[in-house]
């Protein structure tokens, strides 16, 4: 069976002083662009489109190339490149782990990638990257670092906004762009920091759309983009570009049967509109406000979901929506009293459709919720004693 790992991993002190050694020699063909080309507000146009192509770039020895020395494929590598470098960071991590004698704690270290959102200094990247983690430092495109507070995360996403105090001369937000204009055979480039080599490009193209891939926490993400850009250990949380230089996804996990943590081609790639609807959410709140139905679990059968039990007082329960029974029998045999308990299956509800949309598993059921609003309204149509019914259930917000 593939697996699919996530590719933040820990790297070696050297391999980190390599990376530091690349950078400061790649950092002096840095095309920098005029801080008039950059905007403030999260979300809008980062760089002036009207600004002037690539003309011609010092190279290495101090001669000067023209645009005639680039395919127009390798130029639009380098324009992506050259606009986007410095809104990739390095992220670094300190935890600890039980080992050594007597199970003391002891350092462990990690890194990924993550991407600069806006001026005020929040970060976006994969909460794998940072999750456990007792310090965290942000180390950007001219070497400066900072330590990093964690602002939100969203674990089923798989997404967490840090934020650093870094002056506004040093940040160059990224620019976020469309995901659901992706198409199959596209062009796409990564960016990130694989094996601690600092802003590293790989292209390829768009592989696949609409996958499925697990979370930490069991639950699905949905409409993640394949990719075949070659990821490694370190490129989690690094930005998925499109040719116009706008962040269409972020790079999150690649499948490895062999747990290497090496590239096999192919890479998972979280999508940029679902991490629009949680960014504002994550700075806002630290969280991401879910609304609620108060089902706590349910069995997949072919005919619709079966209601193994509710959260009491909450939503569904106060609609009147029924779980498994848990049922107490008394008998007298003579003198004593005998006590059996037993679950009654046959009162549960089973769950056909939500709003007028059939579901069979419970992913499709909580797509269905989550795509409301807490306090709206659904209906649930129920089968009950062998009858349908219709349900209506107010929803709550998450905790």
């Amino acid at each position: 069976m593939k697996k699919y790992v996530f590719v933040c991993a820990c790297s070696a002190f050297a391999g980190a002083m390599l990376a530091f050694w690349l950078v400061s020699d790649l950092s002096e063909s840095i095309v920098v662009a005029q801080d008039a080309d950059r905007k403030t507000e999260f979300g809008t146009t980062l760089i002036d489109d009207t600004s002037p192509a690539i003309r011609s770039r010092t190279v290495p020895g101090g001669d000067v190339a023209t645009d005639d020395e680039y395919t127009p494929d390798e130029l639009v590598n380098i324009k992506v490149y050259d606009r986007v470098n410095r809104s990739v960071v390095h992220i670094t991590t300190r935890t600890t782990r039980p080992g050594g004698f007597f199970m003391t704690e002891v350092p462990a270290a990690g890194e990924g990638s993550g991407s600069v959102l806006d001026m005020q200094g929040h970060i976006l990247t994969n909460y794998h990257v940072i999750e456990g983690a007792r310090e965290v430092r942000v180390t950007l495109f001219n070497g400066e670092t900072y330590e990093a507070g964690l602002i939100g995360k969203d674990p089923p996403n798989d997404i967490a906004v840090l934020k650093i105090n870094a002056p506004q001369k040093s940040l160059y937000p990224v620019q976020l762009g469309d995901s659901s204009r992706l198409r199959v055979g596209q062009k796409i480039l990564a960016i990130g920091n694989p094996f601690g080599l600092e802003r590293t490009l790989t292209v390829g193209v768009v592989s696949s759309l609409n996958r499925a891939i697990p979370s930490k926490t069991g639950r699905q993400m949905k409409s993640i983009i394949q990719i075949d850009a070659a990821l490694n250990s370190g490129n989690s949380g690094g930005p998925l570009l499109n040719s116009h230089a706008e962040l269409v996804g972020m790079n999150t996990a690649i499948v490895n049967p062999s747990q290497s943590g090496e590239n096999t081609g192919v890479g998972f790639s979280i999508p940029v509109n679902t991490i629009r609807r949680v960014i504002p959410q994550l700075i806002e709140h630290g969280r991401v406000i879910r609304p609620v139905i108060g089902i706590v679990s349910v069995y997949e059968t072919e005919r619709g979901l079966v209601i193994i039990d509710v959260a009491p007082g909450g939503p569904a329960a106060r609609a009147g929506l029924r779980g498994f029974e848990v049922v107490t029998q008394k008998e007298q045999r003579g003198p004593f009293v005998y006590e059996r308990t037993y679950v009654d299956r046959e009162k549960a509800d089973r769950i056909i459709s939500v709003d007028g949309v059939p579901v069979s598993t419970g992913d499709q059921f909580q797509d269905v919720v989550e795509s409301k609003q807490p306090g709206d309204r659904i209906v649930i149509r129920v089968m009950r004693d062998n009858r349908e019914l219709d349900v209506p259930v107010t929803l709550s917000a998450s905790e």
